[in-house]
């Protein structure tokens, strides 16, 4: 991490939604259902000026041990090198703004419904589209359990085609409305990509500097 700053606030939120999750599964069914609804975002609610307090909350909350891991892996991945451009204090901001926007868009696409939204996807979202255009060259590294090789392909193409999912995922369940995405906020993440992209914009040519500061032409990850 030569030429930025410590991902501090990248590992600590990894830490924090790891905590959060560990808390969730000693909760019986029950339980978990009321924190989802206590703590989770519900567009109705927020749309009544109620709970509010959700679309921060909401951002370390988790559905279950998959959709942690995969929130975390991104995050992990990708979250060190933005946090190294932006540096840390910004970083934060960047992350809670992020979060909170990508909740927001969520509320405003699904506005009749009562099931609590919850997860860090919308921020991880907003880190991919700040990556993509700060790093359009970095390689990421795959692997492929199933025959044990691992390969490399560029963020473009990564982080582009799970962007463009995101997109086909909602054409695909807009006819269930009452139902938004069968428990999967896909407009959150849209929302928080975008915005990432346009804080990207903003710190590109930092970006760069900083890449060179690794002295090597591209980062792999």
């Amino acid at each position: 991490m030569e030429g930025g700053a410590r991902p501090f606030f990248s590992y600590g939120f990894i830490l924090i939604n790891i905590l959060v999750f560990g808390y969730q599964i000693t909760l019986n069914q029950n339980e978990i259902i009321e924190f989802f609804h206590l703590y989770g975002t519900v567009p109705a609610d927020i749309l009544q000026g109620q709970h509010l307090y959700t679309l921060f909350s909401s951002m370390f909350l988790h559905g279950g041990l998959g959709h942690l891991l995969g929130n975390m892996l991104f995050l992990w991945i990708f979250g060190d090198n933005v946090e190294a451009v932006l540096g840390n204090f910004r970083y934060l901001l960047f992350y809670i703004i992020a979060g909170l926007i990508a909740t927001l868009t969520h509320v405003g696409m699904n506005m009749t419904t009562d099931l609590p939204s919850v997860g860090a996807s919308g921020a991880i979202s907003a880190i991919l589209g700040a990556y993509l255009v700060m790093f359009p060259r970095s390689q990421i590294k795959l692997v492929f359990i199933f025959f044990f090789i691992t390969f490399y392909v560029s963020a473009i193409l990564f982080i582009g085609l799970w962007f463009v999912e995101q997109f086909i995922s909602v054409y695909i369940e807009a006819g269930n409305p009452d139902v938004p995405s069968q428990g999967v906020a896909w407009w959150a993440h849209i929302g928080g990509f975008l915005f990432g992209v346009l804080v990207g914009l903003r710190y590109k040519n930092k970006a760069r500097l900083y890449s060179l500061s690794e002295k090597r032409p591209s980062l792999f990850r």
